[in-house]
């Protein structure tokens, strides 16, 4: 383990090699969002953090509105259709998996109590199915529930 944060090393070089080259924005779900989104002419930022108490990112925020977007990766989010847990050092990812499953349930928690609407949105959706969800929470349509696993 890495003294400094307590992450194993790595199991490979290849596993290095693909831990380090994830995308934290701009990913392609993301994108292919956004443009659904942006055809339909709504706007807004990227990347940014909806409260500045909150020291977490949403991908898409509609801040006059009070929506927050985020596009779940179904690894690290612990999709229940996709999501795996590696072999290699597998007690400890089942725990970093855990936590980052945690630390979303907070993120919309805290949000919600400040007034924010909180959509979910996992990688493998269809980008225009997400896009109908985020557009109803944009117009004040009420919270959008998540759709049902392998949706």
């Amino acid at each position: 383990m890495s003294p400094a944060h307590g992450t194993p090393a790595a199991s490979s070089d290849e596993s290095r090699r693909r831990m380090r080259s994830q995308r934290q924005r701009d990913t392609a779900p993301e994108i292919a969002l956004r443009s659904e989104l942006h055809r339909r002419g709504l706007r807004y930022f990227v990347d940014r953090q909806p409260l500045p108490t909150l020291r977490r990112r949403a991908d898409i925020v509609f801040p006059g509105r009070r929506v927050a977007v985020f596009v779940d990766g179904c690894y690290w989010h612990g999709c229940p259709v996709h999501g795996t847990t590696p072999r290699s050092n597998g007690e400890w990812w089942k725990a970093k998996l855990a936590a980052n499953r945690t630390r979303d349930r907070e993120t919309d928690r805290r949000l919600e109590e400040a007034g924010w609407e909180v959509v979910r949105v996992w990688e493998h959706e269809d980008p225009v199915e997400a896009a109908d969800r985020v557009a109803a929470a944009f117009a004040g349509g009420g919270p959008q529930p998540e759709p049902a696993a392998g949706a």
